[in-house]
């Protein structure tokens, strides 16, 4: 989607800018909520605007993806920037008012809000193919957000369980205005995958095969087989990527540097937020680049530390897709200050397909090997024969590091980060003080009881 700079303070300038004829209208001052809501045109520009605030960089473009990967470092990255937010995290120390998780709170909220706002007014769409696409779209951005919050700020979901632990507060009714605004306490975080899970089936449905730079069909279940892989629920997770594998339209990028830095969308990319000169910021390369590539200093915030190297066994493109600040390493997947930022690839759908083909015993679209071998077989490596589980979850850290996806893995196989377990309190976001104070009917998450 275009990462323009949005919300929803803007939408009665951009209705002004719209007009078809200046003669008619309306005197900025005179323009109300219901004016606002009373026209088709302006629910595609709250559709921007939803876009705008789930693509900004306090979100998915780049610091929550700093999180889990600071979470779950052991020391094969450097936290070196001077942000103290970013260092609580990579200490694991967190306080409840870390300025990050603040962050994501309140911009994933306002992502919320605004599709919810856009979903209670889809009745003023006429064209009903129109209506379904927008509806899609805000269910999309919806789903994707509670999701995405819910890995976070909540106990880890565990297969077989009934995952009563206190999740996020779901929210179905958009607040236009101060007299709508309600203090709701936290849901289960089963009852959070539940809304998401039913948010992204819908957005499938209503969704067209293809939708330009935004949300099609194949990107709400590519999020889907995210979702179902972070459950434990392999066969839906198999089935989601593999539909997207066959039908998306999109194929892995001929060489492993052409999956990044890109200033339009790629083959490979299921789903990216744009960012261009004039609009959108890509924290990604803020945190991860040298200042020569746009990032913060000369050494780069986030370094990469000899123990990761300790992966690679053999020759492999990935692990000489580093590049050398002042005495450190860099990762060269975030060169590019103006480049696109990659969400959904088509690499991580192979990863899916082939760990669940292999934990099922089945060989659906391809066997394990076969789609490992296919990143490898681009990367220059050495395929494999006779592939094992560690071996695809070591194909899966490779080929998706530093994207944000790694305290995620930790927590679904029960692994450990030092000596925190993947339940472990220390490893769940805060849920921000300024949130507590002003609604007493959330709980904070344990180990955050100031």
């Amino acid at each position: 989607m275009k990462s323009l700079r949005f919300n929803i303070g803007c939408i009665i300038f951009l209705i002004i800018i719209a007009c078809d004829d200046n003669l008619d209208l309306v005197p900025p001052q005179d323009l109300t909520t219901e004016n606002v809501l009373s026209d088709e045109a302006n629910i595609e520009r709250l559709l921007v605007a939803a876009y705008d605030l789930a693509g900004q960089q306090d979100l998915f473009s780049g610091r929550i993806q700093l999180a889990s990967e600071l979470l779950a470092n052991s020391g094969e990255l450097a936290w070196r920037g001077t942000f103290f937010w970013p260092a609580e995290f990579n200490r694991k120390q967190m306080t409840s008012n870390n300025f990050g998780a603040q962050q994501y709170w309140i911009v994933g909220y306002g992502a919320i809000n605004q599709a919810n706002i856009i979903l209670n007014n889809l009745a003023i769409v006429e064209d009903a193919q129109q209506r379904e696409r927008i509806e899609g779209e805000a269910k999309f951005i919806r789903g994707l957000v509670y999701f995405e919050l819910a890995r976070l700020f909540a106990l880890p979901y565990e297969q077989g369980l009934q995952n009563t632990q206190l999740g996020l507060p779901i929210l179905l009714e958009g607040v236009i205005n101060a007299g709508q605004i309600s203090f709701p306490s936290r849901n289960t975080l089963e009852e959070v995958y539940q809304q998401a899970i039913q948010d992204l089936s819908d957005a499938i449905n209503l969704l067209p095969d293809a939708n330009g730079v935004f949300a099609d069909r194949y990107a709400a279940q590519a999020v889907l087989a995210r979702l179902f892989l972070q459950q434990g629920n392999f066969a839906n997770a198999r089935d989601a990527a593999h539909n997207v594998i066959q039908n998306s339209g999109h194929a892995l990028a001929t060489n492993y540097a052409l999956a990044f830095n890109n200033t339009s969308d790629g083959v490979e990319d299921i789903f990216s937020w744009q960012i261009t000169t004039q609009d959108g910021f890509n924290d990604f390369n803020t945190f991860w680049a040298t200042i020569e590539f746009g990032g913060r200093s000369v050494t780069a915030d986030v370094t990469i530390e000899p123990p990761y190297f300790e992966l690679f066994t053999s020759l492999d493109d990935r692990s000489s897709f580093f590049y050398e600040g002042n005495s450190t390493f860099v990762t060269s997947k975030w060169q590019g200050q103006f480049a696109n930022i990659p969400f959904l690839r088509m690499a991580e759908m192979h990863l899916v397909r082939a760990e669940c083909n292999l934990r099922l015993g089945t060989a659906v679209g391809l066997s394990p090997e076969d789609d490992i071998n296919l990143l490898r077989n681009r990367a220059n490596a050495v395929p494999i024969t006779d592939i094992t589980l560690e071996e695809v979850l070591i194909e899966r850290r490779v080929e998706l590091a530093f994207e944000g996806h790694r305290l995620h893995d930790i927590k679904r196989l029960g692994q450990s980060v030092n000596n925190l377990f993947f339940n472990s309190d220390f490893l769940v976001l805060p849920i921000p003080q300024r949130e507590l104070d002003a609604n007493p009917e959330l709980e904070p998450n344990p180990g955050y009881n100031n």
